[in-house]
């Protein structure tokens, strides 16, 4: 069987949020649109676009930005580098002004009512999260292509499957976990150290290590900025952010003046049980009060997601070891690999399995991540990883009004404190005494989102999100 092959950089992607299957991938499907049409020769022959939103894009599309996501896709805007503070000016003009610039090169008419169509009642078999682009050319003739944001960023366009992508040579090609585990034990490598050997295979490890560093820096300016700002989300929940409150509560009276000098303060106040406890929580807050703000995150491995990783890392860095690149660069390749156990052997895709695919892949990743960096065996960070999602499974994904807050914001500061419990739990335990594998967790998980009613798989139509009134204004 082929063996998929994931990145680092595949699990841990810079974008914006709110979310990464309904913002990012379709800003990235969009993109991949228009550089069709340039392959072709034919973009300056575009006459007009339409965009059709299937499945749980439609529903909870407006909620998660995925008509921003396409307008500026479309528009050759690029999630990694477009400045935050600009994306609103550059949907209303494109809203006002019924014009839409391809690949910021060649205009075309657009109608933001009439041709990005929110097809609630449709769905396509391949996933949830389908669209699809259809470019009317000036000889009368169209051309049309289907994608799938298949969660944590990733796409795929129809008919695809990704059997082009290009495949690397691998020293150590990884499926599941029992495989991980035996690569490791023939060779004595740490996780960390047996993902790093394979990112040689993409790039240099100078080139990897400068590209997780910035991974961190993304996250390092997130959490800052989270714990700094204030107001209310965006979107008509009228959610009141709580990091910045909290993060003044906890620093007392202690001065600083940037992120440094914030983490010396941090540290100053001591590291009893509630203090800890509190800060995960505020960090992990920080971030996904970012995302919902249309900030910039970093996937890990979703944005929905996006507060886990960040809040145990962050916890792990203040409380325990200090910052060392090395130990940033080890745990997040650790997280990586757990997380891409999870998406080879099922999905990190909430519309595909509801909330254990995100926020209990999350926690999962940093469990394990945790664990290692903690000085725990290989066999323990698999354990840690698996205890994680164990106490994730069957959770739903039911935003209330389609939007990253409610309850997502909270989950991931409850997907962090289970991190760091499953790695204290794994690091206490013998793990050959252990009943359950990581593979049948995943294997659990998937035949668990399979069964899942599809109204808790991020289509508002289930559980909270039809249970608490609310009269949001029209978008």
């Amino acid at each position: 069987m082929k063996k998929e092959q994931i990145s680092i950089f595949d699990m841990f992607k810079i974008g914006i949020g709110p979310s990464s299957s309904h913002t990012l991938g379709p800003w990235r499907a969009a993109q991949q649109f228009t550089q069709l049409l340039q392959r072709k020769g034919v973009l300056k022959q575009t006459e007009s676009i339409k965009i059709l939103l299937y499945g749980s894009l439609a529903k909870t599309g407006l909620g998660h930005g995925t008509d921003i996501a396409v307008m500026l896709g479309l528009s050759g805007d690029d999630p990694v580098t477009v400045a935050v503070d600009e994306v609103a000016p550059k949907v209303a003009y494109i809203k006002q002004q019924h014009r839409l610039k391809l690949a910021g090169i060649h205009e075309v008419p657009f109608c933001y009512v009439d041709d990005l169509l929110f097809l609630y009642a449709e769905s396509l078999p391949f996933h949830p999260n389908a669209l699809t682009f259809q470019a009317l050319l000036l000889d009368g003739t169209a051309l049309s292509e289907t994608y799938y944001s298949i969660g944590g960023g990733f796409v795929v366009q129809e008919g695809d499957r990704g059997e082009g992508e290009q495949e690397v040579d691998l020293p150590f090609a990884i499926q599941n976990s029992r495989e991980l585990l035996m690569w490791c034990m023939r060779t004595g490598l740490k996780i960390s150290e047996l993902v790093l050997e394979n990112e040689q295979a993409w790039r240099s490890e100078e080139e990897t290590t400068a590209g997780v560093l910035r991974l961190f820096g993304v996250i390092r300016d997130c959490i800052y900025r989270g714990c700094h700002s204030s107001g209310s989300l965006p979107g008509g929940l009228h959610v009141e952010r709580r990091a910045n409150k909290l993060n003044r509560k906890l620093i007392g009276g202690r001065s600083y003046s940037d992120y440094d000098s914030w983490i010396t303060a941090i540290r100053a106040g001591g590291n009893s049980f509630q203090y800890t406890l509190d800060w995960v929580s505020c960090f992990a807050l920080a971030v996904n009060e970012e995302n919902a703000s249309f900030g910039r995150v970093v996937t890990a491995p979703t944005n929905g997601a996006a507060g886990v990783i960040p809040a145990v890392l962050q916890y792990f860095l203040v409380f325990h070891q200090g910052f060392h690149d090395e130990q940033i660069i080890r745990f997040i390749a650790t997280a990586s690999e757990i997380g891409s156990i999870f998406k080879k052997g099922a999905t990190i895709s909430a519309a595909m399995g509801g909330c254990q695919a995100e926020i209990g892949v999350s926690s999962a990743m940093a469990a394990g991540a945790l664990t290692e960096r903690l000085g725990g065996s290989q066999r323990q960070v698999l354990m840690a990883a698996e205890i994680a999602m164990e106490h994730h499974l069957g959770l739903t994904c039911d935003p209330i009004g389609g939007l990253v807050q409610i309850p997502c914001i909270e989950r991931n500061t409850m997907g962090a404190i289970k991190a760091i419990t499953a790695a204290q739990l794994a690091l206490q335990t013998n793990p050959d005494k252990a009943r359950v594998s990581l593979d049948a967790v995943v294997q659990t998980m998937w035949e668990t989102a399979q069964d899942m009613n599809a109204k808790y798989k991020e289509t508002a139509d289930g559980g909270l999100a039809v249970n608490i009134p609310l009269s949001l204004p029209e978008c």
